[in-house]
């Protein structure tokens, strides 16, 4: 099929993360908005989770009481509470928030529907399956709500579901608005994650694996089973890169009809006006945060490091990268210091009261070392990166080479230290490292190279595939290492050998890799990734067209034996109201 033969009037896209910034997905549809919407403006729709109505006004949510009112009104009577009115980002548009705990008291009901129909496995589903699961369900509600609202047999209609926390929107859209192309993306499947997560082998021979076996071991058996008939009952599956298109293989008994690589606008990156100006305001209040932590003067042409994403020790290779750093700390002469960022959100009780106290103020007299903390940890001595930090005997002491500042908070302009959003902060680097395990895109280092700043990833990152089979590399813009289920310490040995370059690189060469980052990172805008996404589209809706055009037909001859008194009981008046109701045409 011919990549936009088929174009939306409508797109309902829905996410737990719409209005919700928890991790990547919220940059991915923020990010992608503009460049899809085309003329669609007010008709492309987000669903998102109420997830903030009993807490402080959410940041990302502009309600408007007056948008949709007359529907939300009908909404309301039909049993879906929602709220209405824009997410707070480029372009602003309409977003549909959904209280779906009224669904709590009608889940065993609603469960048992989607077993008898689709032998949907959600018994052993705990809150962490069921929470989600019902978000997907009333958004297919919603979305079927507006559909008899406001549009009509010939609109053509998308519905766009990420992850399997919102499969539930596509069992009960197939069943109820056949006319709705269904879109499922996946981005990283529950079983991939879990296995890797679990420290088990995903890489080397993947053919022995047993999903429903293994599901059943790891406890995910209800999100695995949600996962795989949301893939397999979508009209159009994508996910973000061949890393996880094999995987989807694997787990899912579903190659992905299209891959949909994550993509940025260049909106999130300072103006070229004001870039040198924000990088030295950055880097200045870095330094002022790792001088207060250790009562230190750092020197000013230290290389400063960072690595940062979700507290997975593992997946994310923050194991690797502490590795690497201890070894350079055992080097007996580096030309620069190294300052080192970890900067994952932990279980922390907010901003040390010592450190806040001090930014800015350093007497620099007693020297403070074997301390890491921007904020208090809770139970710090179980902490996996202040035990790794420690085994490699990084103690930031005066005499260190290499110092290591942990940040378990998110930076979102309100953390207590830095008080800066993380692109703020991210700008005032010379070098980011992910030497990830589990990494089906990998938007940090992309957003790192984008602001000009060289990365070091993996050849299990898709973002790591995609620089190798489509880049050329001259001057280590981003370095891809070789990473199988076995070698953590080779991978630790080259980490640390691509850190030693950059801290001996001179001016010249550092301006080349950092030329070049901005250069590759241009390939991923999303004006260059949208086509995927209209095929994606596409697809979808040639399905859902076929499917609406067998259904009317039949339609079209019961109503004739109807009338005609030749049948009084039509044989399909199972598949539902919307394939049949003689009563409302």
């Amino acid at each position: 099929m011919a990549i936009n033969k088929i174009k939306p009037d409508y797109i309902f896209e829905t996410s737990w993360e719409v209005c919700n910034k928890v991790g990547g997905i919220y940059t991915v549809l923020s990010s992608k908005y503009m460049a899809v919407r085309g003329k669609l403006e007010n008709r492309y729709i987000f669903i998102g989770p109420d997830v903030w109505k009993e807490t402080i006004d959410n940041p990302d949510f502009i309600e408007d009481k007056r948008l949709y009112k007359a529907w939300r009104e009908k909404a309301a009577t039909e049993g879906l509470r929602i709220r209405t009115g824009r997410w707070n980002i480029p372009g602003k548009p309409v977003a549909v928030l959904i209280d779906f705990t009224p669904f709590f008291a009608e889940k065993d009901k609603i469960f048992t529907y989607f077993w008898e129909t689709y032998q949907l496995d959600s018994i052993s589903g705990g809150w962490d399956y069921i929470e989600p699961a019902l978000f997907g369900f009333a958004a297919g509600k919603v979305i079927e709500s507006f559909y008899n609202f406001h549009l009509s047999a010939n609109d053509k209609i998308i519905a766009h579901f990420h992850e399997w926390m919102t499969g539930a929107g596509i069992l009960y859209l197939k069943e109820n608005t056949p006319q709705i192309g269904t879109v499922f993306t996946t981005h990283a499947t529950s079983l991939g994650r879990s296995i890797a997560g679990n420290n088990m082998p995903l890489y080397d021979n993947p053919g022995n694996f047993r999903s429903d076996e293994l599901s059943k071991q790891l406890g995910i058996t209800s999100k695995h089973s949600l996962e795989l008939l949301s893939a397999n009952e979508s009209d159009s599956f994508t996910t973000v890169s061949k890393i996880t298109s094999v995987e989807c293989e694997t787990f899912l008994s579903k190659k992905p009809d299209v891959i949909t690589p994550n993509g940025f606008s260049n909106d999130f990156l300072p103006g070229q006006e004001n870039f040198e100006k924000d990088r030295k305001s950055a880097r200045k209040l870095l330094s002022d945060v790792a001088e207060a932590v250790l009562n230190q003067k750092i020197k000013k042409d230290s290389l400063f490091v960072l690595t940062s994403g979700r507290y997975e020790f593992r997946n994310k290779g923050l194991d690797v990268f502490i590795d690497a750093l201890g070894k350079l700390n055992d080097k007996d002469e580096l030309r620069k210091d190294i300052v080192a960022f970890i900067t994952v959100p932990g279980h922390q009780a907010g901003p040390r009261k010592d450190v806040k106290k001090l930014i800015g103020k350093c007497d620099y007299r007693i020297p403070i070392s074997n301390e890491y903390l921007t904020h208090v940890l809770y139970d710090s001595k179980h902490d996996p990166v202040l035990n790794r930090i420690i085994e490699n005997k990084l103690n930031n002491s005066p005499e260190n080479n290499v110092k290591v500042i942990f940040v378990p908070a998110y930076l979102n302009g309100s953390d207590g230290i830095f008080d800066k959003d993380y692109y703020d902060l991210l700008v005032g680097f010379d070098l980011t490292v992910f030497p990830s395990y589990y990494e089906p895109w990998g938007y940090t280092p992309l957003e790192s190279i984008a602001f000009h700043i060289p990365t070091i990833t993996t050849s299990l990152a898709g973002f790591g595939i995609w620089v190798q089979s489509s880049k050329e590399i001259k001057h280590f813009a981003v370095s891809v290492i070789k990473r199988t289920d076995t070698n953590t310490e080779e991978v630790a040995e080259e980490v640390s050998k691509r850190l030693e370059y950059f801290v001996s690189a001179d001016i010249k060469e550092i301006e080349k890799a950092r030329d070049e980052a901005f250069v590759i990172s241009q390939g991923l805008l999303w004006k260059n990734l949208v086509k995927h996404y209209h095929e994606a589209y596409s697809i979808a809706l040639g399905k859902a067209e076929t499917r609406s055009g067998l259904f009317r037909a039949k339609r079209s001859v019961l109503l004739t034996e109807v009338k005609n008194g030749t049948s009084e009981k039509p044989e399909w008046k199972k598949t539902g109201k919307y394939y049949f109701n003689p009563e409302g045409l």
